[in-house]
């Protein structure tokens, strides 16, 4: 059976100090945020995910933003190498767990390639990557190269409104792409594409066939999912929203690892 785990990296004391781009920046209590942190991997571990800590990254202010280390598809994890080079320290851990505890064969966005993994978003087989701020031209011709022979197809679109793609764009388990109009690119890059009436309501975590894991600051949003008959369930994260942050930054999630 295919596994469901979750990496997850703790919060570095010097979080405070995280890039931000997009937004002014704002105090972060990082004992909050510890405290918030904790409560995500609980709500993942809730729905059934196991949640594998990789070590943590204290000299990294944004190493809890896990998900913008690696791209995994199958069994191929693709490490990303950052457009903020004060990011690039963060993944050599997270490329040991995947090859030595995960079993991931494991392939690097190589100079002058730069790719984020939060510019990637997978709906199936299709792979959405975001050429704007941190991802550039090359590296989205890398990962093309690392995962069409694998059968994805690899489709880029503009982002120029927000830092990462999947700070615009997430996806329902039925496919749907969600967004906030007002800062998504393209809106016709997606074939079904619905808007939602809160910046955060973009962001979703897929959790199972039913349940997205999102921010309890859109909860216009999850009474349109609830709606759709989905099941939110709500975390707050509004320490890490302070820098950017969403639910999909904090971890990455590995479906279709046969362990």
């Amino acid at each position: 059976m295919p596994s469901k785990k979750a990496l997850v990296r703790r919060p570095s004391p010097r979080l405070a100090e995280g890039l931000v781009t997009h937004v002014e920046r704002q105090p972060v209590d990082v004992e909050l945020a510890l405290a918030q942190w904790a409560e995500y991997g609980a709500a993942l571990r809730a729905h059934g995910w196991e949640t594998v800590e990789t070590p943590p990254a204290d000299d990294c202010p944004d190493g809890v933003f896990v998900e913008d280390t690696v791209v995994v598809f199958r069994n191929v994890a693709l490490i990303g190498r950052s457009g903020a080079a004060s990011r690039r320290p963060e993944t050599p851990a997270v490329e040991e767990v995947l090859a030595e505890r995960l079993g991931c064969s494991v392939n690097r966005v190589r100079e002058p390639g730069t790719l984020d993994g939060g510019d990637v978003l997978k709906v199936g087989d299709t792979v959405y990557v975001g050429r704007g701020g941190r991802t550039n031209a090359e590296g989205v011709r890398q990962l093309r190269a690392a995962f069409e022979p694998l059968g994805a197809r690899v489709v880029a679109v503009p982002v120029s409104r927000v830092l990462h793609l999947k700070s615009a764009v997430t996806a329902l388990p039925d496919g749907t792409v969600v967004g906030y109009e007002p800062l998504v690119d393209s809106v016709t890059a997606f074939p079904r594409f619905l808007a939602v009436p809160e910046e955060a309501g973009a962001h979703v975590v897929v959790l199972d066939g039913n349940s997205v894991l999102m921010a309890a600051s859109a909860p216009k949003s999850a009474e349109l999912f609830a709606d759709l008959g989905f099941t939110p369930v709500p975390v707050d994260i509004s320490e890490f929203e302070k820098l950017e942050g969403c639910v999909t930054c904090l971890s990455v999630r590995l479906r279709d690892l046969h362990t």
